[in-house]
């Protein structure tokens, strides 16, 4: 008994750290977000204002700036190298965005069917790789991966996805969220290499789709890798672990689901999911000009507004804590607080249409071969990856065993958040300061400026150091 004592302690301490040190690094990484900007900054919902204040800015047109003038920039192009200056997502309004977003249009725009055929294609084939075994453990956000990189990858060059270029796409969508989400440091070499294989597809002239010519060469590799094997694959396989993980956890609704595959449940399901886990956590913008908000209140030229996607999808919600898919069967997502794709107003997704029709076909793909049961954490940013039992239909395990896997897992997943969020605190404030060092975007945008300048040699002193802001 004494022996036990220090073995008793110590397990009690670890799993009462792993209840308050999650949410921990995900408020500090919210702050640091924030305060990396100095004192041009405003987060919303926040203390300036509220859910209104929040859309009033979202939507307004001179809220426009992607990248320039905010040092958390510097942040979110280290992790999205190589190549952040022409992410989609990061162009500054202009030609260059014009036309990437056109070529982004014209790859995403599939017929309905097309897509539901190659999102269950590419589903079954991964799926198909998984051990016959009557109970199998996987990480949801790990098992999706493949199944994304196909799909993006078929949808590009119009051509079955083959297992070397499918490692690469992985590795590289992989290796990004991973440091995201500050559980592992970023691997350039791993990245680049999926760079070079675009590129060779690009000269040897294998993209189905003509790319952005005001892109040079490099750009266009850098453009593909960041909006489709990048972004996409990222944020389609978060997506769907998010809502496996969801079902897995309300028996309920993996019941009704089963029951009514043919009814618009999975819909609310899917509305749910994205409400109470938004693929997006700080989201920042650069106004462009002043803005009036009232009351004689105005949002200077330069102001970095960070928009708390989560705190944002809160209001407005009877018990937003419960996840309640029937919530979404009285009132509609765009009468709500519910943006998981943006509002038209202000760039919204170029995957609005084409995510919500491939992600309700890869879970009914899934819940045709396999219950799905979990006894995890789920919180928005899922670091742990999603552990999630898959229980065969064909030979479904006994439930003594599924009852001691749901135990075990749930004791792992306690005791893996304490050095979880130890990694996470040393690894991001690693990245923060190597991309300080770094200065990516600044540099970029210097470069930019320094350009301009030599083009325009008789420009007065005044007039190169008064540019206005892009």
């Amino acid at each position: 008994m004494t022996r036990s004592m220090p073995v008793l302690a110590t397990a009690g301490t670890l799993w009462a750290v792993s209840r308050w040190l999650p949410q921990a690094v995900v408020r500090l990484r919210v702050w640091i977000f924030a305060k990396v900007n100095g004192s041009n900054e405003i987060t919303l919902p926040g203390e300036r204002g509220g859910p209104e204040l929040f859309w009033r800015l979202y939507t307004d047109p001179a809220a426009n700036g992607r990248s320039r003038g905010a040092a958390l920039s510097d942040l979110f192009w280290y992790w999205l190298a190589p190549g952040p200056e022409v992410h989609q997502e990061h162009l500054e309004d202009g030609p260059r965005y014009d036309e990437a977003a056109r070529t982004t249009r014209a790859v995403l725009s599939v017929p309905t069917t097309e897509i539901t055929q190659l999102a269950d294609r590419c589903a079954r084939r991964v799926l198909d790789e998984l051990p016959p075994r009557p109970l199998t453990l996987v990480r949801l956000r790990d098992l999706m991966m493949p199944i994304w990189a196909e799909f993006f990858y078929e949808l590009v060059f119009h051509e079955p996805c083959p297992r070397a270029a499918r490692d690469l796409i992985v590795g590289n969508a992989d290796d990004v969220v991973t440091s995201l989400k500050c559980t592992g440091l970023r691997h350039m070499r791993r990245r680049h290499r999926l760079t070079q294989y675009l590129l060779t597809r690009i000269d040897a002239g294998e993209v189905a789709h003509p790319l952005p010519t005001s892109l040079s060469r490099r750009e266009r590799a850098y453009y593909l890798q960041g909006a489709f094997f990048n972004t996409a694959v990222v944020q389609m396989s978060e997506g769907m672990a998010h809502l496996l993980l969801a079902i897995a956890q309300h028996q309920n609704v993996q019941d009704r689901l089963i029951a009514e595959p043919n009814t618009q449940y999975l819909d609310q399901v899917l509305d749910e999911t994205l409400r109470q886990f938004p693929l997006f956590g700080i989201a920042h913008r650069i106004t462009t000009d002043n803005i009036d908000v009232g009351d004689g209140s105005t949002i200077p030229t330069g102001t970095v507004l960070c928009f708390n996607y989560p705190d944002f999808e809160r209001t407005g919600h009877e018990n937003p804590d419960h996840f309640d898919p029937d919530r979404w069967s009285t009132h509609r997502p765009k009468d709500t607080h519910h943006i998981p794709f943006g509002v038209a107003a202000n760039r919204p997704c170029p995957a609005w249409r084409l995510s919500p029709i491939a992600m309700r076909t890869v879970a009914r793909t899934v819940l045709d071969q396999y219950r799905l049961r979990s006894s995890v954490s789920h919180t928005r940013s899922i670091p742990h990856r999603a552990p999630c039992l898959l229980l065969s239909t064909n030979t479904p395990p006994s439930p003594i065993l599924v009852r001691a896997s749901l135990t075990a897992l749930r004791a792992r997943d306690r005791f893996e958040d304490v050095w979880r969020g130890i990694t996470q605190l040393i690894l991001g404030t690693w990245m923060v300061l190597d991309a300080r060092r770094l200065r990516l975007c600044a540099t970029y945008f210097a470069a930019q400026d320094s350009r301009e300048i030599s083009v325009c040699p008789l420009a007065s002193s005044s007039e190169r150091t008064s540019a206005p802001p892009r």
